[in-house]
């Protein structure tokens, strides 16, 4: 652990500090280009802060490859006790490429998402300045919706395993699970953000229904059954997962809020940022019933640019020697 910053204010104002709202922040800069949009983000919420009359303790954390290769420890103990004590983690990215991918992504993000019960992953897709979005036609009225991902369950459970690995015979299990509660809390969650808005007062389910007939059996009757009697008021639609990213696209007016599973959130999510030319800026945030946000920027595939080789999600086909 590093030792904990502040923003601090002109001489002139500091005497009203005592009557600022203070709010301590955990920070994880991670690997990649994670440290340097982390800092850029400091920036604008210290802008915020002094326009809000806030006051933000900052404390920063070294958790990410290049500690797991120092120390071969991922994410100690005593460091997510420390983390369970901050309203809000401010995290950058995660993946090193020279660590074999899965151990530093469940070690420390999917640790941090379970452990803290992160149930919501909240991904806003909003266009600012048509001239960056590389959409035909597309302005901003046209792009402004926000998908909720259940942050919880479905494949990233890690519930599997493998029989006869490495040999000629061998069978990889991997499971997807989805439970009533926790597909419930997600749906009530998305129902509300959509009254909340108060736009087109539509929800959209995202899923896979005519394959996957057992999982989004599940949802799809949990989402009418709530949407009936709780939420008369929101219009209720459903598409396929595969169609979604298509409508992303072709028609990004059509959505208002987006609601589907962890792996599906997961990749619509990427395709959905690039709509509106924006990869670079925080647009996630996992939140749970204590109000604990952990806001991270979206680190997806890039091209293959010398200078993002350390961008967390692509990786060289061998580790950069």
């Amino acid at each position: 652990m590093m030792e904990a910053t502040s923003f601090s204010f002109p001489a002139k104002t500091r005497d009203i500090d005592k009557h600022m709202k203070s709010y301590n922040i955990a920070v994880i800069g991670g690997d990649g280009t994670g440290p340097e949009v982390v800092r850029e983000t400091i920036k604008v919420l210290n802008v915020a802060a002094k326009k809000f009359n806030l006051k933000l303790n900052y404390t920063d954390y070294d958790l990410g490859g290049d500690r797991y290769l120092r120390t071969k420890e991922a994410l100690p103990d005593s460091v997510l006790a420390e983390l369970r004590k901050f309203p809000a983690i401010l995290l950058g990215a995660i993946g090193h490429p020279n660590v074999q991918p899965g151990i530093l992504e469940k070690g420390i993000l999917l640790r941090i998402r379970f452990e803290l019960e992160q149930y919501i992953n909240l991904r806003p897709v909003k266009l600012y300045d048509e001239r960056f979005c590389p959409l035909k036609n597309k302005k901003p009225e046209h792009i402004d919706f926000v998908v909720v991902r259940e942050n919880n369950e479905g494949l990233y459970t890690g519930s599997g395993g493998f029989t006869y690995k490495g040999s000629p015979h061998e069978v990889a299990l991997q499971a997807s699970i989805s439970t009533r509660p926790g597909v419930e809390r997600c749906l009530r969650y998305a129902f509300d953000l959509t009254r909340k808005r108060n736009k087109e007062k539509k929800l959209t389910l995202c899923g896979k229904t005519n394959v996957l007939t057992f999982a989004f059996d599940l949802w799809e009757r949990a989402f009418h059954e709530i949407g009936q009697k709780d939420y008369p008021d929101i219009k209720r639609d459903y598409a396929h997962v595969d169609a979604t990213t298509m409508w992303f696209v072709k028609n990004p007016e059509w959505f208002d809020v987006i609601v589907t599973d962890n792996m599906f959130g997961d990749i619509i999510t990427d395709l959905a940022r690039w709509c509106k030319a924006a990869w670079a800026l925080p647009q996630a945030a996992t939140s749970t019933r204590k109000a604990r946000v952990c806001s991270s920027r979206l680190a997806a595939a890039l091209p293959n640019t010398p200078a993002r080789e350390l961008s967390t999600r692509w990786r060289p086909s061998a580790p950069a020697k």
